[in-house]
């Protein structure tokens, strides 16, 4: 991926120009020392003259107000801000006539933006002072007071927060009253250039000492760069949050989030003072020293999907290579090329106006269908369908071009999702809720395709990521959560309510992918890559857990490594210098799903005996007994050696009743609710007591007694032999109330409990 650069041979502006910025995809804004905006259209390659400034008008920054808002009407999202070198700040109509100006501060205005809602703007300058104004231009607050300049703010995600410049430091400042603000110390030299991303909530800072950083929202580097020749003087982030442009003298670069760098230009252009993104995230302009704007687009995309390899070579062109048989495939389209993924035997593109679906089998008549509202910010493939995320709304499709549904939830913000808060599968759509980020949307797809909105799932902290499985059938749909903690839960959309149970898979969590073609994860866990071979087993048996993970040291892939994909055995890892590295696990536990998956016990069974793995062992333990297979159970535990599952499970095979042995099988795995609940539905009520009885659940086997009006004198008597034990006096209120009023005989309560085990062997 890199930058293709398009810079005129002279000049438009006689001056140095110091701020850009896109009105839309397409037409460019610009504003310099010569007192002029110039308006350039990229279709058409034309550049016109809106209008000419006073002459005491020496621009220093333009943001033009956010589009899509409900705040902003027509009229509301032509406006421009546009912040001067004498104090004062300009409301700018698009036709270039001056809506209103207002004296913002002593000295210049160095920088100003609108906030993301659009409800508010901000600016920051020489008199060390950030100020917040309503969109009227009426003056709200004075939120900071320093006696150094201020260069550059920035809003954060929510519009709640203000990221400023002071010196070196950084500093982070709530709007709320008597909020201490969060400072650190970021660079060598003055801070020059900040920006704060939405989607991702990081923080890129530019200064005199040449190098740029990325920082997260608690002042923690993530990444710092090698010295440049000379200053950076202008940052920007891209929409969604996956790049970042930096400017400097003579310099353009394109930088992973993460940090590292996709390519590296050198125009003639002087110092780059100012860059701004095309909505779309695909092009970027930049104002330059020497009078000059440059644009770049982003061409050399490269995806891949098992044996091809897609390549966008151009702003409207992409090539296709099927590397099993080295044949060559161009596609041409008549519009801009946006979005591209590739996977599930499908090639997806997005341009400007339209969405074309092409087939790994068939490169010449693909489906094409008109976008809905042609600004595209993310592109989500799964087995059936694909997302496009629009930036007003989420839309399903089917691969043949039809509309499936429209996911929509209160407070709904799509331009600001990315990759982390959205995870679709063949029947789930998950996403994140922007306002509560501990709330997490379930949609599920019915059979007629119709959508419904499950029941959200509620975390005790908020979620920074998620991920759903891709294999099994619907009813194993399972979704992973990360919290700000960085510990990692796992649920099942679908099941019992004891498989629905946020349970804790593991903490530090930096970086975790599913497998795609079985329900195994990997995820970077501090300096340790761990591969789950079979994640369910926190609802088995936890304390198989530990022997169904597979650990290999994550030394060798650097600081902050990214799991990017996960095919087969095969695990690709993205290091924090961008190269891409593989690494691969044992072969055998996607084998053993492939027999789970077809009920080929026996098979799974010759294939760990052959194997003698502990790991596989302890998977086809979890497998079996989660299926309640207790043949191929009893000899997984012998096999690693848990002589009391083993016992247990021969017990459980002596049991006379189906129902009573699947009951016993759930208590192995710990589900006692569920087991519970499944002799109750088959009117086992004595079952279901006896177990509360044997799990000391004393207060639980009294109230079923008394619910079903049966067994109380058994329930006080086994609490008397527990209590008599321990030489104890009752002092549970409950079973006081009974002790006088229900007589405890031992002989009838052993004739009554032979009578129930009789009863069950003549059922069974």
């Amino acid at each position: 991926m890199r930058f293709k650069i398009s810079l005129l041979k002279e000049p438009k502006h006689s001056d140095f120009v110091g701020c850009v910025g896109w009105n839309n995809t397409e037409e460019v804004y610009s504003c310099g020392d010569d007192h002029a905006i110039l308006k350039w259209n990229l279709v058409t390659k034309e550049t016109v003259k809106v209008a000419d400034m006073p002459n005491e008008l020496y621009p220093t920054d333009l943001h033009w107000f956010p589009r899509g808002q409900v705040a902003g009407k027509k009229q509301g999202q032509d406006l421009l801000l546009v912040t001067a070198a004498d104090g004062k700040f300009h409301l700018i109509n698009k036709n270039g006539r001056i809506e209103k100006s207002v004296d913002a501060h002593q000295g210049a205005a160095l920088t100003g933006c609108w906030s993301y809602d659009g409800a508010g703007l901000l600016t920051a300058g020489e008199d060390g002072q950030v100020k917040i104004w309503s969109r009227s231009g009426m003056l709200r607050s004075t939120v900071v007071q320093l006696d150094i300049p201020i260069y550059s703010a920035a809003w954060g995600p929510d519009s709640s927060q203000v990221l400023h410049t002071s010196g070196k430091m950084l500093v982070i400042k709530h709007l709320t009253p008597n909020s201490k603000p969060n400072k650190w110390r970021a660079h060598d030299g003055l801070v020059l250039k900040v920006a704060w991303n939405p989607s991702n909530n990081l923080i890129i800072s530019g200064g005199e000492d040449c190098r740029y950083r990325v920082w997260d929202v608690y002042g923690r580097q993530l990444y710092c760069s090698q010295p440049h020749d000379y200053p950076i003087t202008s940052i920007s982030w891209s929409p969604s949050g996956d790049l970042f442009a930096i400017g400097s003298y003579n310099t353009l670069r394109l930088c992973d989030k993460t940090g590292w760098s996709y390519s590296l230009e050198k125009p003639n252009t002087g110092s780059i003072f100012n860059i701004s993104w095309s909505s779309d995230g695909t092009q970027v302009a930049g104002a330059c020293g020497s009078g000059h704007i440059i644009f770049a687009h982003i061409i050399e995309r490269r995806l891949e999907w098992r044996n091809y390899e897609v390549t966008v070579t151009g702003r409207k062109s992409i090539s296709i290579r099927n590397v099993s048989n080295d044949a060559w495939e161009k596609l041409e389209f008549p519009d801009r090329v946006i979005k591209v993924s590739l996977g599930y035997s499908h090639l997806v593109v997005v341009t400007s106006s339209q969405c074309q679906i092409y087939t790994t089998k068939n490169w010449n008549t693909p489906v094409i269908f008109d976008l809905r509202e042609g600004s595209v910010c993310m592109l989500l493939l799964a087995e059936r369908h694909f997302l496009l995320v629009e930036k007003l709304s989420l839309n399903l499709y089917s691969y043949e071009g039809r509309l499936l549904c429209s996911p929509k939830w209160q407070g709904m913000q799509p331009e600001i999702l990315n990759s982390a808060c959205v995870s679709i599968s063949s029947d789930t759509i998950a996403v994140i809720d922007q306002a509560d980020k501990k709330l997490v949307h379930l949609f599920e797809l019915g059979t007629a395709r119709s959508l419904v909105h499950a029941p959200p799932i509620r975390h005790s902290a908020g979620v920074i990521e998620i991920a759903l499985n891709q294999a099994g059938s619907p009813g194993e749909r399972q979704l992973v959560i990360v919290d700000k903690n960085r510990d990692m839960y796992l649920t099942n959309i679908r099941g019992s309510t004891a498989m629905k149970r946020l349970c804790k898979l593991g903490s530090m969590i930096q970086s975790l992918c599913w497998n795609s073609d079985t329900n195994m994860l990997a995820a970077v866990q501090d300096t340790n890559l761990i591969v789950w071979c079979y994640p369910t087993v926190v609802y088995v048996d936890k304390r198989l857990v530990k022997k169904t993970v597979i650990f290999k040291d994550a030394s060798e892939f650097g600081k902050n490594p990214v799991v990017v994909s996960f095919d087969g055995n095969h695990l690709a890892i993205r290091r924090v210098d961008g190269s891409l590295v593989t690494s691969s696990v044992s072969p055998f536990p996607p084998v053993l799903h492939g027999y789970m998956a077809s009920s080929r016990w026996d098979d799974a069974l010759r294939l760990c005996r052959l194997v003698k793995d502990s790991t596989l062992w302890a998977c086809l333990a979890a497998m079996a007994t989660h299926v309640k297979d207790l043949t191929t159970a009893e000899e997984a535990y012998a096999a690693i050696s848990e002589t009391d599952k083993v016992a247990y499970i021969q017990h459980i095979k002596e049991i006379p009743l189906h129902t009573a042995q699947l009951a016993e099988m759930a208590l192995l795995g710990g589900n006692v609710q569920d087991a519970e609940s499944t002799l109750l539905q088959n009117g086992l009520v004595f079952r279901s007591i006896i177990i509360n009885l044997n799990l000391h659940n004393w207060n639980r086997a009294l109230e079923l007694a008394i619910k079903h009006k049966t067994h109380v004198d058994t329930v006080l008597f086994f609490r008397k032999k527990y209590l008599d034990t321990f030489d104890k006096p009752e002092t549970n209120h409950k079973f006081l109330q009974f002790k006088d009023e229900v007589e405890v005989n031992a002989e009838k309560i052993a004739h009554k409990i032979d009578m129930e085990y009789q009863r069950e062997l003549q059922n069974g």
